[in-house]
């Protein structure tokens, strides 16, 4: 028999698991598939066993989702990122200069002749952006050539920053975090994006320095193939997420896919194919939990985190095993 649907009390104030629980028994519409994706995202999380692929775009390391992003890394349930240069970019430049709240109705033409970059609704002077970046990326690669760089992995570069982040950046710089937790960062189109350029303007006087993307492609072949199980908490499309299920294909697919999107279904994107359409192409288990959450990530992303570590605290951790 089907069950009723419960209507939904808050005005007892609930913990952020009690609600998601109470928006699972009485949520309709997107607010149901909230709360599944908390269920499943806990079972990720608590699942020690799984390797788990964590993969974004660079917008969202611009608002405060960073610091949950740097907290599943800092406390260990993030074994590979994923994710484009322009998360090197800002999280290096947020390291050292502040981003502002704005508007999305700015003029955008009196922002540029003032030296800001309007970033949805949010401001980043120019000198908190590429200045910074150029400034910090110079010593860095100087230092990797000194050392003898000459061909480097994207990862490689990515722990370079990290290590040259102060440590007190760890708690809310994702690549600090990954750094010390020895977490790979992989940006398959890294010269997207500004530290990807300061790359190839050091490479003009030093000629030899390249990128060599398939020690990344290694790395991630062997964390595929070395995997008991393999789960993906994807937020956002395009080359991150892709990039994920691409390499997941190898080992028969995922076996947990968590996948948070706004994009529509219907143009056929990769962005808007929910989790299982990946099943056709073998990038998740036909048996596997997976689920699509429709909404902002920097809304909901935060809320779930919050409630699925509630959720591991309050119980005993247990993840779970594929059903296939």
């Amino acid at each position: 028999m089907p069950r009723k649907v419960e209507d939904i009390r808050i005005d007892d104030a609930p913990s952020l698991d009690g609600l998601m629980r109470r928006l699972e028994a009485g949520g309709g519409f997107s607010a149901k598939g909230v709360a599944d994706g908390v269920d499943l995202l806990a079972g990720i999380l608590a699942d020690r066993e799984m390797t788990t692929f964590l993969s974004f775009p660079a917008d969202i390391v611009a608002t405060g989702t960073r610091g949950v992003l740097a907290t599943l890394v800092r406390r260990g349930f993030v074994d590979a990122i994923i994710t484009t240069c322009g998360t090197l970019d800002h999280d290096l430049a947020r390291t050292y200069r502040p981003y502002y709240h704005g508007d999305w109705a700015l003029d955008d033409a009196r922002l540029r002749a003032r030296g800001l970059y309007r970033l949805g609704n949010l401001v980043i002077p120019q000198a908190n952006y590429g200045t910074i970046i150029e400034r910090k990326m110079r010593p860095i690669l100087a230092r990797l050539w000194r050392e003898g760089s000459r061909s480097i992995s994207t990862a490689a570069l990515s722990a370079a920053i990290g290590a040259s982040l102060p440590a007190s950046a760890g708690e809310t710089s994702i690549l600090r975090a990954a750094y010390e937790r020895n977490v790979p960062v992989i940006v398959p189109g890294i010269t997207d994006g500004a530290v990807g350029s300061q790359v190839w303007l050091f490479a003009q006087d030093h000629r030899g320095l390249t990128f060599d993307l398939l020690a990344d492609e290694q790395r991630l072949s062997d964390l595929v193939f070395e995997a008991r199980r393999s789960g993906a908490i994807m937020l956002g499309g395009g080359i991150s997420k892709h990039h994920t299920i691409w390499w997941n294909q190898f080992r028969d697919g995922l076996d947990a896919a968590l996948y948070l999107t706004t994009a529509v279904e219907w143009d056929g994107s990769l962005s808007g194919a929910r989790t299982r359409e990946a099943i056709s192409w073998g990038k998740v288990k036909p048996k596997a939990r997976h689920a699509t959450v429709e909404g902002d990530v920097t809304l909901l992303f935060p809320l779930m985190v919050g409630a699925a570590l509630e959720r591991l605290a309050g119980e005993p951790a247990r993840g779970f095993i594929s059903r296939s």
